[in-house]
């Protein structure tokens, strides 16, 4: 089970940033998920593991955007008493995180550079992505899960995981085109 959790983490918070775009809720959310799996699911086979945790990962973000949603609405209620910080202006109380970088990193500096504006183009690329299309898109792509397991993670169908992926490369490539990068990878179903 650690050895599993220690292969998954990195790759499920970059997940649930994409998410909820704030490091420390995203922490939160691979780590209630990771408990989650610990807890309920310690004496499953180890090959079952990676579709349980994607699940439990999906619907803690599902979760973490319902409670969010309550949240807001008190804080929007209240928003009179005390709203502004020290430049008089208005509080936004759901702050966003830019992410850290944790790509690997290249040989030599220029390549490293390169790299880096790369990756940060194609991760504002994602971002932009309907939340539906991005989850398939992670789901597939990211956590290299089939089309089954995808459709398992997101409680839809198989059709549905196909067209919001499809979607999803399509508008991306658009996007990644007009920066002057092209993906091939992105080849399969």
């Amino acid at each position: 089970m650690s050895a599993f959790l220690v292969s998954v983490e990195r790759r499920a918070f970059k997940q649930a940033v994409f998410a909820v775009k704030q490091d420390e809720s995203a922490l939160d959310i691979v780590q209630d998920s990771m408990m989650k799996l610990a807890e309920k699911y310690a004496t499953k086979p180890v090959e079952e593991l990676p579709m349980l945790f994607q699940r439990i990962l999906q619907n803690t973000i599902r979760d973490w955007y319902r409670r969010t949603k309550v949240r807001t609405t008190w804080t929007t209620l209240f928003s009179s008493f005390g709203g502004h910080n020290e430049d008089g202006e208005e509080r936004d109380f759901l702050e966003t995180l830019e992410a850290e970088n944790t790509s690997s990193v290249p040989v030599t500096p220029i390549d490293q550079l390169e790299q880096s504006q790369t990756l940060k183009i194609i991760e504002g690329a994602v971002e932009r992505l309907p939340a539906r299309q991005r989850e398939a898109f992670m789901l597939r792509y990211w956590e290299e899960l089939d089309v089954a397991e995808t459709a398992s993670a997101m409680g839809c169908s198989e059709g549905s995981v196909k067209t919001h992926c499809s979607r999803a490369v399509h508008a991306l490539s658009i996007l990644l085109k007009a920066k002057g990068i092209t993906l091939d990878a992105l080849s399969r179903p």
